[in-house]
């Protein structure tokens, strides 16, 4: 994750309403895409949990102690003992616990980037099960590590200061637990390998983008007055992965301006790349807009709309690529386009205001329009469509569901894919009886 640093500024439009944006959001889904954050918060939680069972374990004994009661703590040392040896064991299996865990998922991950596309990979790292996986078999490691070196060697019941009996349960029960996300996690990174398990999580992460878009009318930037200051990118080169627009809209109330993002996420910039455009005044100061923008090496769902589309389309070209020939993935793909698209339909697209506290408007956000999307859900694929009947038909049959669907004005780029496809068909299909079956509309392809 890299956050760049951008240098450089009132405008109040009634008619946009936006959706006020969380301030740590950017930040946990930074988090999200680590592997080192959840298992470092384990090993932090397991060194926690040992000390305060250590501490009571040491008041076990010493009540039992200021008791008389030296009987009950030689039978603790004696049950102590035992635990000794199944803790030493437990130590040595979880590290290969942990192995297997680390095979099975650079195993699952090379055959998803193979079968499907490398930008689904970012399912596997972001994976809840593995973490919390790795996160439990690494803490249990731990915590047995740190319960042996709280054995006493003492073995006069007057003199011993501590039994770990508290800590040797938990132990066991970390282990117990252990278990159960070992068969948990070996259930969901077989779901992951599965094909319809991939498509389906890369939509419901694309519908939890479309759901965050504001429902209102769009911004006209015409309104927004003359340009009056840029402000420009000096963090390194990559691709936009999202904006901390609560950052973004207090810099702008404070200086009084309105700031218009220029490239889209998901846009690669450089250095020197204008980012913002500022409108009534002067640009805020660079501290204030201090890692507004993060640039990284790949995209993310975060602010992204379009990264969905694009990982279906592509485990759709692949599937249509001679080397696989898999056109039922593709018709698997094309289901979850349509219903990306028809979910979006009703939302403003293209500009994107957001609003500060008072009803103000802060900054403006461009985002992919309709054509946009339709484009980039269905271009690709019916370039590579024509031959695959079944595809053909489940695009023709997705195409006339939308058309159903939406608004008058955002029909037109629907009819021309429809007619593209029809004619591509029309040249490529010597039968006639061939092209006819290739352009009946179909929801399951060939059904």
């Amino acid at each position: 994750m890299s956050d760049g640093s951008i240098t450089g500024g009132t405008g109040r439009l009634g008619d946009v309403q936006a959706r006020r944006p969380r301030m740590l959001s950017p930040l946990r889904e930074h988090l999200r895409d680590t592997m080192w954050f959840a298992p470092t918060a384990g090993l932090v939680g397991a060194m926690l949990l040992w000390w305060a069972a250590a501490e009571l374990d040491m008041e076990i004994v010493a009540s039992l102690r200021d008791g008389g009661d030296y009987d009950a703590i030689k039978e603790l040392m004696g049950i102590a003992d035992d635990a000794k040896a199944v803790i030493s064991t437990i130590g040595s299996a979880m590290m290969t616990f942990i192995g297997v865990v680390f095979s099975i998922s650079l195993v699952a991950v090379q055959m998803a980037s193979g079968q499907f596309s490398p930008r689904v990979v970012r399912l596997y790292v972001r994976s809840r099960i593995t973490k919390i996986t790795l996160t439990g078999f690494l803490a249990t490691f731990l915590f047995s590590l740190l319960t042996l070196t709280s054995f006493d060697s003492e073995r006069d019941p007057r003199l011993l200061t501590s039994v770990p009996l508290v800590e040797s349960v938990l132990a066991m029960m970390m282990v117990l637990l252990s278990l159960l996300l070992f068969v948990a996690y070996v259930n969901g990174t077989v779901r992951m390998m599965r094909i319809g398990f991939v498509i389906d999580r890369i939509a419901r992460e694309s519908f939890r983008v479309a759901v965050k878009q504001p429902t209102e009318l769009s911004v006209d930037t015409k309104r927004l007055g003359p340009e009056t200051a840029r402000v420009t990118h000096h963090g390194r080169a990559g691709v936009l992965r999202d904006v901390n627009i609560a950052r973004a809209v207090r810099a702008a109330r404070r200086q009084g301006v309105v700031l218009r993002l220029i490239p889209r996420i998901g846009d690669f910039v450089v250095p020197g790349t204008p980012v913002f455009t500022v409108h009534g005044g002067a640009a805020p100061s660079r501290r204030a807009l201090a890692y507004t923008v993060s640039v990284g090496v790949e995209r993310t769902f975060h602010q992204d709309l379009g990264f969905g589309l694009r990982q279906l389309s592509d485990i759709a070209l692949r599937a249509l690529s001679p080397a696989v020939n898999d056109p039922t993935t593709a018709v698997q793909a094309l289901d979850r386009i349509v219903q990306f698209l028809a979910s979006i339909a009703p939302h403003p697209l293209g500009a994107l205001g957001h609003r500060d506290r008072r009803g103000a408007l802060r900054l403006v956000q461009s985002v992919p329009d309709w054509t946009a999307l339709v484009d980039l859900g269905f271009a690709e694929i019916r370039g590579h469509a024509v031959g695959n009947p079944q595809v053909t038909r489940r695009m023709l049959a997705g195409l006339d569901d939308l058309l159903l669907l939406v608004p008058e004005e955002r029909r037109a780029p629907l009819l021309r894919h429809r007619e593209l496809l029809a004619q591509a068909v029309e040249r490529s299909v010597p039968e006639a009886a061939d092209r006819v079956f290739a352009l009946r509309p179909d929801r399951q392809g060939i059904g």
